[in-house]
């Protein structure tokens, strides 16, 4: 099948690629130059496990291309995808322009008859804004060429997309359109063989399925968080709370560890962006907005604890940093805790050394070389002549450290945990004074 991706963003090439993987015809089209040259010559402009060997698979075998050029990007594809980004507007609405651009672009150049799905993270109404902006442009030009809009929200985890679209657990197709929900049906075959995972429902359910999704697991973190904060007043272990309430099958073990809160460019943003809809329609979601505040709270929760044990004046202090970015198994550092965990100490006169496996070129970017922060190449190096670590992402070297190592290294020593990855008892053994959310 011809597909024709707009975007080349995490969603667009991902599912640009595995689209191909299974024997489409896709193009994948920008409008950023710089990132497509890349992409021609068998760079890959994001860090995903698994992605580059597909992506050089299918662009070798012809399956996979890219471009710039807008006409024959339209022309290309029976499927139109959409996968722009929707970035929060000042007012926390997701921002439509590039979503309705890419319609208008369609719109303006398409003469047969396009499928045009909806695959970016959009509120609800979005299809109706897209059909209305195609229609626009086709009478502009005196065209009834025939289209359908689909929504179809994809629920890619950033460090495991690539598994999540080849393995999905779901596909929601929202349409009205029979001969569109056959196409998609076609699609999406050779992801569900084993059983059938296709949910076909109206447009405006599929819309909000996806924010619902998402904020129904920021929902989970921030209820830990918030009750991690208070096994640490009470003396009771978040770890053995998990566990009790976990293995409830009502309740169920994802998204129930306690840490420094949640980032990237989907949970903050959909949450925002689901509590902007609410208030427009008079239906404010009280539930969020408290998800929202306990979440931009726990961000500074380890800095909370340094200040306990260090004072407010922080000045002269080294503190290491082990994971920039928001997760494991990316570089994304879109609304990461680092990021306000590093602002915090170094307003208080800190100094901040880095290490990160993946995301040092883009704290680089965000923070220049010669900025507040210094880099090491690796996790111990970064602790030498430091006062203490602070642990913020649970990559996996950084789960069974030497930890008499890190005791005579460090000069106090300390340890702030934010994602609980060490076992209190073994930490202090090497004679660490360690910290971490809700432990006893």
């Amino acid at each position: 099948m011809r597909v024709t991706m707009i975007g080349t963003g995490y969603v667009g090439l991902v599912t640009g690629t595995c689209l191909a993987e299974v024997g489409n015809d896709v193009l994948c089209l920008d409008v950023d130059a710089q990132k497509i040259d890349v992409l021609k010559h068998g760079g890959v402009p994001i860090h995903e496990p698994g992605l580059a060997p597909m992506i050089a698979r299918n662009a070798a075998a012809g399956r996979l291309r890219f471009t710039t050029d807008q006409e024959a990007a339209v022309a290309h594809g029976v499927l139109q995808f959409i996968a722009v980004g929707t970035p929060p507007d000042e007012d926390g609405s997701a921002d439509m322009k590039y979503v309705l651009a890419a319609a208008r672009n369609i719109g303006h150049r398409m003469n047969e008859y396009k499928i045009i799905v909806d695959k970016s993270t959009v509120p609800v109404g979005t299809a109706d804004r897209v059909r209305a902006t195609v229609h626009e442009e086709l009478r502009a030009r005196g065209s009834d060429t025939q289209f359908a809009v689909v929504s179809n929200p994809e629920f890619l985890k950033e460090g495991a997309a690539v598994e999540d679209f080849m393995r999905p657990d779901r596909v929601v197709i929202g349409a009205d359109d029979e001969h569109a929900i056959a196409v998609m049906r076609a699609v999406y075959a050779p992801f569900q063989r084993n059983h059938e995972r296709l949910l076909v429902m109206d447009v405006r359910s599929a819309e909000l399925t996806k924010y619902a999704a998402n904020a129904m697991l920021a929902t989970r973190i921030s209820f830990m968080n918030e009750l991690a904060n208070l096994a640490d007043e009470l003396g009771a272990d978040i770890e053995h709370v998990r566990q009790g309430i976990g293995s409830d099958p009502r309740i169920g073990w994802h998204f129930l560890y306690p840490g420094v809160g949640y980032g990237g460019s989907c949970f903050p943003k959909d949450v925002k962006a689901l509590r902007h809809t609410a208030m427009q329609y008079g239906r404010p979601l009280r539930i969020m907005d408290a998800v929202e505040e306990a979440n931009e709270a726990q961000k500074l929760r380890l800095v909370e604890k340094i200040v306990a044990r260090l004072g407010e004046n922080l000045q002269g202090r080294t503190f290491v940093l082990w994971g920039l970015a928001f997760k494991p198994n990316t570089d994304d550092m879109r609304e990461a805790p680092s990021r306000e965990i590093i602002a915090a100490l170094v307003a208080r006169g800190a100094r901040i050394v880095v290490y990160d496996p993946v995301a040092m070129p883009e704290a680089k970017r965000i923070y220049g070389d010669a900025g507040p922060i210094a880099y090491a190449s690796t996790p111990m190096e970064a602790l030498s002549g430091a006062d203490a670590l602070v642990v913020v992402t649970e990559w996996q070297e950084f789960r069974s450290p030497d930890f008499e190592a890190i005791a005579r290294t460090l000069l106090m020593p300390l340890v702030f945990d934010g994602r609980n990855l060490y076992d209190p008892g073994q930490v202090r053994a090497a004679g660490i004074e360690y910290f971490s959310i809700g432990r006893r």
